[in-house]
């Protein structure tokens, strides 16, 4: 069985985010990018199910700029056997993604498309839903434990009140939780071999898709700093603190 992984560039999640003066986005000029850590989880559960003998190819695919070669690179690395880039030098938003990533399943055909639940610039948590949508298939949101039987996929994912499982059929879509596996380190040996694994370059209107922005940002602002807090001397003047100057009471 074919896997297909969508894996996003994003700013490297240990860099603190910075708005630009002007307010039109987020400073991104000498900013360390890097696999959105939720992708990360997607690509280790598609090698581990390599592993275990339940899946024969994975494609890493990539829709951004040039630069987004060295995410699929990252892929590779981890043991990812090509790559597939889409290239657009703008922000593409969810539908877009999916839609493209529509054209990208029928020219593949996979039998399993793992998305990571969501990313962690814009936080949307849509592409996977999206793509089941558009393809008619079933999906499995939020998954913190996937297990493989035939064309029958067994599905434990996370919800308000617990865990639930359900049971999936082949062609599916996954999208990852934080809590399905502790994605591995590329060693030095695989990452030069990546090197040497193809990636294919190809464009939105090749899957005849538009992704031409339907949304437009306004502005960009920091979220107010944290006002520090304040020691009282009773519980009387707790409570009377919350009720006369924070009005929760």
């Amino acid at each position: 069985m074919k896997v297909l992984v969508p894996v996003k560039r994003v700013v490297d999640k240990d860099v603190k985010i910075r708005v630009k003066q002007d307010g039109t986005g987020v400073e991104l000029t000498n900013v360390k990018m890097s696999m959105n850590p939720f992708d990360e989880i997607a690509v280790e559960e598609a090698i581990r199910l390599k592993e275990g003998g339940k899946a024969t190819e994975i494609v890493a695919v990539s829709i951004g700029p040039q630069q987004a070669t060295e995410t699929i690179r990252t892929a590779l690395a981890m043991g990812a056997d090509r790559g597939i880039l889409v290239k657009v030098d703008h922000l593409v938003e969810p539908l877009a993604v999916a839609k493209i990533l529509k054209g990208i399943v029928e020219a593949e055909k996979p039998g399993l498309v793992i998305v990571g639940k969501q990313a962690i610039d814009d936080d949307c948590n849509q592409t996977g839903q999206m793509l089941a949508a558009l393809l008619g298939w079933p999906q499995g949101a939020f998954a913190s434990k996937i297990a493989l039987d035939g064309d029958s996929i067994t599905v434990t994912r996370e919800v308000d009140g617990g865990l639930q499982t359900i049971r999936v059929n082949s062609p599916a879509i996954l999208t990852a939780d934080l809590r399905l596996n502790e994605p591995r380190y590329a060693s030095l040996p695989n990452i030069m071999k990546a090197k040497k694994k193809p990636i294919e370059e190809k464009s939105p209107g090749d899957y005849g898709v538009d992704p031409a922005p339907r949304l437009e940002v306004l502005k960009t602002v920091e979220p107010p700093s944290r006002k520090s807090g304040a020691k009282v001397g009773s519980v009387a003047e707790l409570v009377g603190k919350l009720k006369n100057e924070a009005g929760v009471l």
